[in-house]
């Protein structure tokens, strides 16, 4: 094949020569006769120099196909090896483009310096030779291509390992988040406010701050395989546990451990022990500006960080439908203040010896490639508030999601109960005193509430979206009046409303931007009903 190639060439060049130096005889002839013989002279002198100049480049472009072929040979080999290497990564690298080597790359494809045509002259030889090379600078292209993304995804995987003390892996997640908020009125907390109170005599009604305390850092550890199920665990901190009694200690948030939970799943089952989110109850509004305490948390939201043990199980139906079954206990708490700082006591709901109960059941299935759901719940706790006074605390609630058009989705919860100021109903109150509550005759009764909140979601574009929220928290007013006073109660609040609007841009996966407006009314049950409104701007960077 290299023969018959080397042929062709030295007839193309012989073809060049002869065709060149025909033209010349041609003009020779046109010319004055005396001259004749100096100018075949010079002629033959020019066909035999770029007879040498065409073999010197026919000698480059063999060594150049040779010396492309062993960076080929040694290419392949590289992609070869990485391959290899990379074999324990394939399910993160499976969607990649192939990594085998594109056809033609074969020891055995050369580069074409001639046709099986007949010779041709020297321009169109050129032309053969030049595509030559540029399909082998192509084909080297896309295998500098493959070796780049593999590098990138080396790179990837390299940046998503933690080292740890064991063999398992690791990933480290959260979000570095800065709030800037101006208000208009007072609130429980001047960041994170949850409920409003009367502006104090001789305060302004206007305040602004900020606050970094809502970054977030979690740590997720995948363990070994048990009896066909995949374990897990995680860890979830933020720095919104209180302030040092420093100067500027309103800087210097504590960390807060929020979540830490550990996992078994199988296929279709789970089994979940830890400090977690209420699974009963698993929606939140879409806030950036609420991200230590939920949004709306005494507003509707029923929420906690409770430990817990749970099982759940999903059964797949035809159309892409699946139903899931959850069941769990909890820790019985009722979200009393604790009474020492370093040593814990039994609260009322522990006092009684048991747990808290809980089911769920959810259907779901995709529209417009978002999830319609629709799920109800239930609770119960038996607090014992010492001296024989025992509360049956229970809660009943649903909650759903649905997308009305691709871009517009509704979703919320709703709950109805007594007692249940452990899951935040009831503005966070669980029991109402018809006297001092020191006393072993004052009477006790569980308050009764209902809530819940709804969210409309507008998704603009694939980076940008509007939330429009509305919530409200009941407990009955006719309850309390003529049974529990303020003075031995604090500041009992009838009803606590809520509403916020807020914009969020994600300019990058990892980069977002939100400006939010919230609007919180309360109605004490002895007195005047209050507002505070707030604007919040917050910046955060996930990893």
């Amino acid at each position: 094949m290299k023969k018959s190639r080397i042929r062709a060439l030295r007839i193309g060049a012989m073809a060049a020569a002869a065709f060149f130096l025909s033209t010349t005889l041609t003009l020779a002839q046109e010319t004055t006769p005396a001259t004749a013989p100096q100018s075949w002279d010079a002629a033959l002198r020019n066909v035999d120099l770029q007879m040498r100049e065409l073999r010197t480049i026919i000698e480059q472009m063999r060594a150049e196909n040779e010396q492309s072929r062993a960076e080929m040979r040694e290419l392949r080999q590289e992609l070869q090896d990485t391959r290899k290497l990379l074999a324990p990564l394939a399910a993160s690298t499976s969607a990649s483009p192939s990594l085998s080597t594109p056809a033609g790359t074969g020891e055995s494809s050369g580069i074409p310096v001639s046709s099986a045509a007949p010779a041709s002259a020297s321009g169109s030889q050129d032309a053969s030779i030049s595509a030559g090379a540029v399909d082998l600078g192509s084909r080297v292209q896309k295998l500098e291509e493959s070796t780049q993304l593999l590098g990138a995804k080396i790179n990837e995987q390299y940046q998503t390992k933690v080292e740890t003390a064991g063999k398992y892996r690791a990933r480290l997640s959260g979000i570095v988040l800065m709030n800037a908020f101006h208000n208009v009125g007072a609130s429980d907390n001047f960041d994170l406010p949850d409920y409003a109170r009367p502006v104090a005599a001789g305060d302004p009604a206007a305040s602004f701050g900020a606050t970094l305390r809502q970054t977030e850092i979690g740590l997720e550890i995948f363990g070994p395989n048990l009896a066909g199920a995949k374990s897990s665990a995680n860890v979830q901190f933020d720095f919104a546990g209180g302030f040092p009694s420093t100067p500027n200690g309103v800087n210097f948030g504590m960390a807060r451990m929020q979540t830490a939970s550990l996992r078994l799943d199988w296929k279709s089952t789970s089994v979940i022990a830890g400090q977690d989110s209420l699974f009963f109850s698993p929606l939140s509004p879409t806030s950036f500006a609420s991200l230590a305490t939920p949004a709306f948390a005494y507003a509707g939201n029923l929420w906690g960080w409770t430990p817990q043990i749970r099982i759940e199980h999903r059964f797949d139906l035809p159309g892409q439908q699946s139903v899931t079954l959850q069941a769990g206990i909890l820790d019985n708490l009722n979200w009393e203040a604790p009474y020492r700082q370093f040593y814990r006591s039994a609260q009322a709901g522990e006092r009684s010896g048991r747990p808290a109960y809980a089911v769920r059941s959810a259907w779901s299935r995709p529209v417009f490639d978002h999830p319609l759901s629709f799920a109800v719940a239930g609770y119960y706790g038996r607090q014992d508030w010492s001296w024989d006074r025992y509360v049956d605390a229970w809660a009943g609630m649903t909650d759903w999601q649905i997308p009305i058009v691709r871009r517009l989705t509704l979703s919320g919860e709703f709950y109805r109960g007594r007692g249940a100021g452990g899951l935040g109903a009831g503005i966070g109150r669980a029991v109402l005193f018809g006297g001092d509550p020191t006393s072993a005759s004052t009477s006790i009764r569980g308050l009764d509430s209902a809530g819940g909140w709804s969210q409309l979601k507008f998704q603009l574009t694939s980076k940008l979206e509007l939330n429009g929220v509305f919530a409200e928290d009941d407990a009955f007013a006719s309850d309390v009046r003529g049974f529990a006073v303020d003075a031995n109660n604090s500041t009992i609040l009838g009803r606590n409303r809520g509403a916020l609007g807020n914009l969020i841009y994600r300019p990058r996966s990892d980069l977002l931007l939100s400006a939010e407006f919230r609007r919180l009314h309360s109605f004490p049950v002895y007195s005047n009903a209050s507002t505070t409104n707030q604007i919040n701007l917050a910046m955060g960077i996930l990893f």
